[in-house]
């Protein structure tokens, strides 16, 4: 017994760490040799930083922007950059650059894709697409007209388990995913609510579920599902650090019950604050086999359905699947990504690979991965599950925009 649970762990193990042939099982870009170089524009000097454009060899970092000079200068440095501009409007004024990426606070995403967008740029911007539903209209509708290419620059989708769980769904191992949900804890995110003098940044009071894309994309990049209903609950303690918010917030967190088109459940949960271990993770539950990602500094683990049968405390009868440690592959080192990128990076290594398929989906001339019916099933769901929430817990329909 215990001679066959050894050999099929090493089984197990052989296969996550195998290679395959990964560019068309999982459907995003494998690198591959053109000469041509892509002239981007970099915008937001804090996130920005972390996303390896000058690796890339088919971009070049024709200019950056920020508001701030000290920003502006650590773009400069960062990206081997001569060129920087005091706005995006002047940025956009640049004949050279073809393509933006934007880092700029949550509330500006909407109005700078579309001013971008119309200037002729194609787009890249950080999570999440919009804050309201009549701003997903609109960039859906700017999208379309301009016929440019827009990414929503999304982590979970290129996370190392959401890649692994993708790559299993795709060869059938879970059977049916009944179920699923995804939990993203940030607690502490109040340090950001203010600058050092004292004036509140965009985060101030920000509804957990207007961010929920470090959530929802856990599911939909695997499976594709859409969520169409929601009922969702608020938390709050009635924090002074709450009061006079500008989106009139009372949740620190939020837990969203969704229901997708396929009929099955995903639970979604939020949080800012309390005694919960910070991370960004997901559960697919399957009648063959489940798959639990990791939480900080633990593994990642699979349990399978066997023919073994055993009793609960009770003596009555229950079936006893197997639980094991799952060791997955490190995607970042694979020909997934150009050989300049193999390296670790933010937010489980995912952000070379989102600079990479942004610059390779416009120099293939193909959809990204995250184009913009995807950016927005991934943001829509958060604004109506807040809406829920305000409503304490109605349930409410999703739109579409597929």
């Amino acid at each position: 017994m215990r001679e066959n649970l050894l050999n099929r762990r090493k089984f197990l193990a052989l296969s996550a760490s195998t290679g395959l042939a990964l560019s068309s099982r999982f459907a995003f870009a494998a690198p591959f040799q053109s000469e041509r170089k892509l002239r981007v524009g970099i915008v937001g000097g804090r996130f920005g930083l972390g996303f390896f454009f000058n690796e890339h060899p088919n971009c070049t970092v024709e200019a950056v922007s920020d508001l701030l000079p000290d920003r502006r200068a650590a773009l400069m440095k960062t990206y081997q950059c001569t060129k920087s501009y005091e706005s995006l409007e002047k940025l956009l004024k640049d004949p050279k650059i073809e393509a933006v990426a934007l880092f700029t606070p949550a509330p500006d995403h909407a109005r700078h894709v579309i001013q971008s967008l119309k200037a002729g740029k194609h787009v890249l911007c950080a999570v999440p697409a919009a804050l309201t539903i009549e701003e997903c209209h609109e960039v859906h509708k700017t999208v379309k007209s301009t016929g440019l290419t827009y990414m929503m620059a999304e982590t979970s989708v290129f996370r190392g388990d959401t890649i692994t769980a993708k790559k299993l769904y795709k060869e059938g191992k879970f059977g049916t995913i009944f179920s699923s949900s995804a939990q993203y804890y940030h607690p502490g995110l109040e340090v950001l609510y203010f600058e050092k003098d004292g004036k509140p940044t965009w985060r101030h009071g920000l509804p957990p579920m207007l961010y929920p894309t470090h959530v929802t994309a856990f599911l939909i990049a695997v499976t594709g599902e859409r969520l169409t209903h929601v009922t969702c609950q608020g938390w709050g303690d009635d924090s002074p650090m709450l009061k006079g918010n500008p989106y009139k917030n009372p949740f620190w967190n939020e837990a969203a019950f969704f229901r997708t088109n396929q009929g099955n459940s995903f639970i979604g949960e939020v949080c800012w604050k309390g005694a919960l271990v910070g991370c960004e993770r997901g559960e697919w539950r399957g009648d063959k086999m489940s798959y639990y990602s990791q939480y900080k500094h633990n593994e990642t683990h699979i349990v399978e359905a066997t023919e073994k049968k055993g009793t609960d405390d009770g003596g009555f009868s229950i079936a006893e699947p197997e639980m094991q440690i799952y060791k997955e592959t490190v995607w970042w080192k694979t020909d997934l990504l150009p050989a300049p990128m193999r390296h670790d990076s933010g937010h489980g290594g995912s952000h070379t690979f989102i600079t990479h398929e942004f610059i390779d989906s416009i120099i293939s001339n193909r959809e990204p991965i995250v184009n913009i019916r995807e950016a927005l099933a991934y943001t829509a769901p958060g604004i109506i599950a807040h809406e829920s929430a305000l409503k304490n817990g109605e349930y409410l329909k999703i739109p579409s925009f597929d």
